[in-house]
């Protein structure tokens, strides 16, 4: 064979060769990433072992701490000579009586705010009340001067000088605040037993309405004495007492079976415990 014909001649060793390196790198790499993943996958399980623990030691002190609470309940309960169920439903019913109670005490602040604020408008109305009392009041007092201002003075039927002679009741009333005299307000009867008044007895004889004239009675320091025929609106006077205080009755009113006035006094004269100044 010439030398043309032997480089002519296939050699496959080299070729073989190669796929066997890379055979061998492709086995190599296998075996590493083999070792890597089951390391890998061991270092993931002890981790998952060591959670496992912990998670087991949770759950065994969470176990331990339900029987603990479960012995602490059946021993309150014991002591309380209640079973679980009753200490149970025992809390229940306190927890509803809390919740009435909150509802009550919130209901009653309710209801206290409500009240202040009621208090709060009566206050006001009584301030409004008061300027009205004060207004009336000045009016009362200016309507007593003007009364005051028109009565007159008058000779009693003894010819001393009398004080100012109330016609009605309303002039009475100026009187009594003007203070000068004590003033006692009587009715009388005819045919009625004498009636006290201050340190004096007066009796109703008879009456003429017509005329405007009666007869009575005047008992005083044991003594009694007729006014007879005086007129109404006449100052009938007399003295009393170991001072010899002038006392007059004055009838605003006479009728057929009754007269009404009344009887004055100096501010002074003696006044039983009985009698009561009108």
């Amino acid at each position: 064979m010439s030398e043309g014909e032997q480089s002519n001649i296939y050699h496959p060793e080299p070729q073989s060769n190669v796929g066997k390196w890379i055979l061998i790198a492709l086995a190599i790499a296998y075996v590493g990433a083999s070792a890597f993943f089951i390391y890998d996958l061991h270092s993931k399980l002890g981790t998952v072992t060591q959670d496992q623990s912990a998670s087991q030691k949770q759950i065994g002190d969470l176990t331990k701490r339900i029987q603990s609470a479960e012995a602490d309940s059946e021993t309150l309960a014991h002591q309380l000579g209640m079973t679980k169920k009753e200490l149970a439903s025992r809390a229940g019913e306190l927890q509803h009586q809390q919740q009435v109670a909150a509802a009550r005490l919130a209901a009653q602040v309710e209801e206290e705010k409500k009240d202040v604020n009621a208090v709060a408008g009566e206050v006001g109305s009584v301030k409004t009340d008061v300027g009205g009392v004060k207004t009336d009041v000045a009016a009362t007092k200016a309507s007593l001067e003007s009364t005051i201002a028109q009565l007159q003075h008058t000779i009693g039927d003894l010819g001393v000088q009398s004080g100012l002679i109330a016609n009605t009741r309303g002039d009475l009333e100026a009187l009594k605040h003007k203070g000068d005299r004590q003033y006692y307000e009587f009715t009388l009867l005819k045919g009625a037993k004498p009636q006290a008044f201050s340190t004096v007895a007066l009796q109703l004889k008879k009456t003429d309405p017509k005329r405007g004239k009666y007869t009575l009675n005047v008992t005083a320091d044991d003594k009694t004495i007729e006014k007879k025929d005086r007129n109404q609106s006449e100052p009938v006077q007399f003295y009393t007492g170991r001072d010899h205080m002038l006392y007059e009755l004055v009838a605003w009113s006479v009728d057929k079976n009754k007269i009404s006035g009344y009887l004055s006094t100096p501010k002074n004269a003696p006044v039983p415990i009985t009698a009561t100044p009108q």
